[in-house]
């Protein structure tokens, strides 16, 4: 058979390759599609917007006027905004840590090998499947003061128990303890990650003499701490965002103990119709958040353990 007459193929197998490749990178955007125009729209969107608003000053009726720094200025002088950016650096610096610790006790408690297992994690697990206003209703009605769960169980001790929602003093205690609630969710994080952790590790350290102690200080701890890190992370954006529980329970009082960060910004920006103001009260949460978020994964390089990391060294 002569050269001439032999076939050649269409494609070698570089461009069939390279043809693939481009198609199954269009098949990925295709399918991505959905989510990127979601976020273009429904979050950069509205993040561009805000931000423009947050030098401007707009009332939803007239038209936008631009102030510059009016706003910049606002913020510094309102004493209310300053005030409730407090007030929830308190709760998130009292309430973070309590569900973390609370997590991963029961997480403890509930990884060892009892009978009814599976049933008492979906206890532990059903109240974080609640909504916020459901949860926000019953809290309000387990901390009143007359007929509320709470002081009935403290009264058959012989207590007087305080005004849980209607004393400044108590207020965002109550909101702390309420926030224990759902902790069954990290429980569930905590789990798993205690799973993942090699029973070789317990075993050696069993045969060494290291006590339950011991080994929860010198292995379950270090090898835990990427997700403590994690629920760290969590914990601190969800609960310096908290608004429910304020604006169902007690509507930021009483005498503004419970005047939360978010509900300064949600009053601004429909109930007094500021809504250049509310822009701005949403940017400086969302630097506050960012630097926090900065500040605990900087110092993550000296407390969180990759067990990863310490095999490649």
């Amino acid at each position: 058979m002569s050269a001439s007459s032999r076939r050649l193929p269409l494609f070698s197998r570089g461009e069939k390759r390279g043809t693939l490749a481009r198609r199954e990178n269009i098949e990925g955007w295709l399918f991505a599609s959905p989510w990127i125009l979601g976020f273009l729209i429904f979050t950069l969107g509205p993040m561009a917007v805000s931000a423009v608003l947050s030098f401007a000053g707009w009332d939803i009726i007239t038209p936008a006027k631009w102030i510059g720094l009016g706003n910049v200025q606002r913020f510094i002088n309102d004493d209310s905004a300053l005030h409730a950016l407090r007030v929830t650096t308190i709760y998130a610096g009292v309430s973070v840590p309590l569900q973390i610790v609370l997590g991963l006790g029961i997480a403890l408690l509930l990884n060892a090998k009892i009978s009814g297992l599976r049933f008492y994690r979906t206890i532990y697990y059903l109240p974080a499947v609640l909504s916020g206003v459901a949860v926000a209703l019953l809290w309000r009605w387990i901390f009143s003061k007359e007929f509320g769960l709470l002081n009935l169980g403290l009264a058959s001790l012989g207590i007087d128990g305080p005004g849980w929602l209607t004393d400044p003093s108590w207020a965002l205690t109550a909101l702390i303890v309420m926030s224990l609630w759902g902790v069954g969710a990290s429980m569930v994080i905590y789990l798993a990650g205690l799973q993942g952790i090699p029973t070789e590790l317990y075993e050696a350290a069993e045969v060494d003499g290291a006590g339950v102690l011991r080994r929860f200080i010198n292995i379950t701890l270090p090898l835990l701490t990427p997700v403590l890190f994690f629920q760290l992370i969590i914990g601190i954006i969800r609960s310096l965002q908290v608004f429910v529980q304020a604006f169902i329970m007690t509507d930021g009082g009483p005498a503004d103990a419970t005047l939360f960060y978010v509900l300064h910004l949600y009053r601004n920006a429909f109930l007094y119709f500021r809504m250049g103001y509310a822009s701005l009260l949403a940017w400086v949460l969302f630097i506050y958040v960012l630097l926090l978020t900065l500040l605990v994964v900087r110092s993550s390089q000296a407390w969180v353990y990759y067990e990863s990391e310490s095999k490649g060294k």
